[in-house]
Formats: structure tokens, sequence, C-alpha cells
């Protein structure tokens, strides 16, 4: 996916502003498996993905915990290191090759000071990833997880073909066995 397209589905910046937003961004490649963001650091750099697939994920005793997938044009970010540059809680690894867009934090920050265009876009940016936090809270406290499945299908329907069956389980908070016995009776 190209980064024009990526930056205006958050928001459609005027040319020049665009523009200046791109020249700050560069495209890097990275191996299936490579962790983009390790817990227990600072992040300071965003990524857009421009192909693969990504998932989030807190590691404990026991497994894993997956609470987030990206794919082609969703973002990659810590927000503890963006908001807070303080350091994150989860890991974020590639399920597949990854191309992504990266763009340094600061150099963000800078241009939020200088171009009202490019802090509209960062503020409208902040607030679709706090709808898409919301979403995730709501499905995973208020729907089954028959539910939770449909509804992953229904906006991820690739995940079932890139994603292993064991971080999809995690994802939607069951044992693999239970997602085996949901997958056949839909």
């Amino acid at each position: 996916m190209k980064i024009d397209v990526i930056l205006n589905q958050i928001y459609q910046l005027p040319e020049c502003s665009a523009n200046r937003l791109k020249s700050h961004i560069s495209l890097v490649t990275y191996p299936k498996g490579h962790i983009l963001v390790q817990a227990g650091t600072i992040e300071r750099k965003i990524y857009f993905i421009k192909t693969g697939i990504v998932r989030a994920f807190s590691a404990h005793e026991e497994r894993d915990i997956t609470f987030w997938f990206g794919e082609e044009g969703e973002t990659v970010i810590s927000m503890k290191g963006y908001v807070e540059n303080k350091r994150g809680y989860e890991n974020m690894e590639l399920l597949e090759d990854c191309e992504l867009y990266v763009l340094n934090i600061a150099s963000l920050q800078s241009l939020y000071l200088e171009d009202i265009q490019i802090a509209n876009w960062g503020r409208k940016f902040a607030e679709l990833e706090l709808l898409k936090i919301e979403e995730r809270l709501i499905s995973r406290e208020l729907l089954e997880a028959t539910q939770r499945y449909k509804e992953l299908l229904a906006h991820y329907p690739s995940l079932m073909r890139r994603v292993p069956l064991k971080h999809i389980a995690s994802y939607l908070g069951i044992p693999q066995v239970s997602l085996r016995r949901i997958r056949k009776s839909i």
C-alpha cells in the first residue's frame, strides 16, 4: 500500500503538508519473525505497514497474549513511547516479511509545531488509535468468543490465511481447541 493512501485514510492533508510529512518517512524491510518493538524499551518510531502483517503481544509465564494484529495500511505504534516517551509493555512481531514506512516521533512532533495541518493529522491519528483500543476492549469484555471470532472474520478476513491459529486463539482469549470448535460450528 502506498504511503499517500495510508496517510490519507487517517486525515486528508493538503499537498504541501503531505509532502512535508512524507519527506520524513523512509521505507525499511524486515524478515518474518523480527521483533520490531521490544517490551520494556522506549519506542520512538511510528511504522506504517506497506506489506505484511504484524502482531502485538505481551509475554506471560505460561503463554503470549496477543492483543492486536495489523496488516497493510495499518499503523504500528507503542502509545507509551508516542505519548509519554516511556517504556512500552508490548512486543511487536512480524508474522510475514514486511515492508514498513517509518517515521521518527521526534521529527513528527517538530512538524506538529511547524504545520497546523500536520498537527491536525496527528490529532486525528491519536483519536483513531484510541477508538481502535476502545473497540478491542469492549469486544474482549462484552462479546462471547464466537461473536469475537465472527467480528474478526468480518473485519480481517485475510488473517485466517496469514496468521497461525495459536495467535488468533490468543487474541480471542480462548484455548486453541476452543477456536477449532468455533470454526467447525460456523
